[in-house]
């Protein structure tokens, strides 16, 4: 299989414009940090934009930066966190679950779109890309949004491009808004609750005025392989919720006990400050629970969304229906599941499960054969697949770009 390393945005279009007059599809990479999510893809060469690294602007104080898709995630993480700074949408490091080496990128971050705990309050990626630059299915290149948060003159395409996973353009550069980072922030953990029970506790968190950042529950199974930050909380198989509060020290201190004296109800309410709480969230972010090199290393896992108040609920049935392992974010609304590797049957259950819960669920760990033979992606209604086939037609007609990752089965 050929690589081709491009070096700017001209060469991105010689070189997808020399694939549609081939009809010979590409696959996409910065890295490749995450070729494993997905369906194996039908593809004679690889278009790679590791080149494409640099630090187009940084403007540390109109919190924007600018930089090229190939760019590291984990240089521009430090070069904006020197300015006190971050992406306020926490991006996961999927190389903790998939076993690679920490080497995403800016386009990758944005291709997947996954968000980390931050996104109850913050948002998702695509609500911090202000404007790409991207070059299309056709060979073109195109621009959309700007520099400003409130530059939305017609089609709001940063939204489109963030989770195609690289089927509808190749990105050559990107802008975001950054955030400052928190002066200091708590975490309220409580021990011992079973999934409503801890379900219920974060809802009430997250609806007081108390200004949430992060609601997690981790049931005792989650603590098989503790490691790392997480064996700390590890005790005797006790599941752990917790509560995140950020904001200048004074704040988050105070908010802190009002919201622990609010939860006190569902059993004792004890405190994480600071380093040991940033320590913590930083592994829920990644999923270390269900690392690579863990014990459930082996496992397929399961990236399910679905309503909060379901959450807990969907949860526990899944672990019970599978003997798997389940972790709650967003309050509920996320659930990181670890099934045993029993493919083909679970995810007929999952499907089925998440289905009657008004959610949907992605394959983000999985061997090639399996993700051969089963759905990643959330199969959709046939009205909307159409209507979204019709858009993807639009950017990219031939299906040269990641030909048959979203779609199983699509190798013509």
């Amino acid at each position: 299989m050929d690589t081709l390393k491009v070096r700017d945005a001209k060469d991105v279009e010689e070189v997808v414009r020399a694939a549609v007059a081939g009809e010979q599809p590409l696959e996409i990479i910065g890295h490749g940090s995450k070729r494993a999510i997905g369906h194996p893809m039908a593809t004679n060469a690889v278009l790679d934009l590791s080149s494409l690294n640099a630090v187009s602007s940084y403007e540390p104080n109109e919190l924007i930066i600018t930089v090229e898709a190939g760019a590291p995630l984990a240089d521009v993480q430090s070069l904006i966190d020197a300015k006190n700074q971050q992406f306020a949408f926490e991006p996961m490091d999927t190389s903790v679950l998939l076993g690679t080496a920490g080497i995403g990128t800016i386009g990758g971050m944005i291709g997947a779109g996954l968000a980390g705990p931050r996104r109850i309050k913050a948002g998702g990626a695509r609500d911090h890309l202000l404007g790409a630059h991207a070059v299309s299915g056709y060979g073109d290149s195109f621009k959309t949004g700007g520099k400003v948060v409130k530059n939305v003159t017609g089609y709001d395409l940063c939204k489109l491009l963030t989770g195609s996973w690289g089927t509808l353009a190749v990105m050559t550069e990107l802008t975001f808004k950054v955030m400052p980072k928190p002066e200091s922030e708590r975490t309220l953990l409580l021990r011992g609750l079973d999934d409503a029970t801890a379900n219920k506790a974060m809802t009430a968190a997250l609806g007081s005025p108390f200004d949430v950042s992060g609601a997690a529950h981790l049931p005792g199974s989650a603590f098989r392989t503790p490691a790392g930050a997480l064996a700390s909380l590890a005790a005797a198989g006790q599941s752990v919720t917790l509560v995140r509060l950020e904001g200048i020290a004074a704040s988050a201190a105070h908010r802190a006990a009002s919201l622990g004296k609010a939860l006190s109800s569902y059993g004792t309410v004890d405190l994480l400050e600071d380093g040991a709480s940033v320590a913590i969230w930083s592994a829920l972010r990644d999923v270390a629970p269900f690392a690579a090199n863990g014990t459930l290393g082996a496992w397929p896992v399961w990236r399910i969304v679905c309503p909060p108040a379901a959450g807990g609920a969907l949860g526990e049935r899944l672990a019970r229906d599978t003997g798997g392992d389940v972790i709650y974010d967003w309050g509920g609304g996320l659930i990181w599941a670890a099934l045993p590797p029993n493919a083909d049957a679970q995810a007929a259950v999952v499907r089925s499960r998440v289905g009657a819960a008004g959610g949907h669920a992605t394959l983000i760990r999985a061997t090639e054969e399996v993700r051969r033979n089963v759905d990643v992606f959330q199969p959709q209604p046939a009205g909307l697949a159409a209507l979204g086939e019709r858009v993807r037609k639009s950017f990219d007609p031939k299906t040269v770009l990641n030909r048959g990752r979203m779609t199983r089965g699509e190798t013509a």
